[in-house]
């Protein structure tokens, strides 16, 4: 079973997906992405004052590293359309946008030992996706038995979900109702091709 620890004040979710079918993106979610953007552009998404409120109780500045749901919800707001990567990471994009929560991915056969949500330790980085190093220094980080592999802002090349995975953890950095967390398993079900544990 999927162990994570927290060993700071933040409240989290995890779930544990797996017997996951990752494909590359999917035609038949398309309407949903297009559904979700309309709603972003409409105002009809949650607030994303929660997610800002978290990084600024851990004195980071949430406008110079924005929570990933908040950086999706300006994109959209902006014109741009929400990034399509693979059935998993779509899926993920949809809902912390509609709920303006950050969640994290993580490819368990990737993972060594259990994950744990702590604040980065002075000097502690990785190599971001598409990205050359996302430092963690004092902020809110995952990290394993080899160190961070993500963070509310972005996760980690380490630790990416691929084609290849089968055996995720999902990781709300705030509270979520039952009920969307339900809408979770629903869609990772139909789309991803995966079931959902509850650790």
């Amino acid at each position: 079973m999927l162990e994570v620890a927290t060993s700071i004040d933040a409240y989290v979710v995890a779930l544990e997906l797996h017997e996951l079918e990752v494909t590359g993106p999917r035609g038949d979610f398309d309407e949903d992405v297009a559904q979700a953007e309309r709603d972003a552009r409409a105002g009809r998404v949650a607030d994303p004052g929660p997610a800002r409120a978290l990084y600024r109780r851990f004195g980071v500045d949430p406008t110079r590293y924005r929570p990933s749901s908040e950086a999706l919800l300006r994109r959209v707001r902006r014109g741009g359309s929400l990034p399509r990567i693979n059935s998993v990471v779509d899926i993920a994009n949809v809902v912390s946008l509609r709920l303006q929560v950050p969640v994290g991915l993580y490819d368990l056969a990737l993972v060594e030992g259990r994950l744990e949500v702590r604040l980065g330790l002075d000097g502690e980085s990785y190599a971001g996706i598409g990205k050359e190093e996302v430092r963690v220094g004092g902020r809110i980080c995952v990290a394993d038995a080899l160190g961070p592999c993500g963070n509310p802002s972005s996760d980690s090349a380490r630790t990416m979900i691929t084609t290849a995975t089968d055996r995720a953890a999902w990781i709300f950095f705030l509270p979520v109702a039952e009920v969307d967390v339900r809408w979770t398993y629903e869609l990772v079900a139909r789309f991803g091709r995966g079931l959902v544990r509850v650790p």
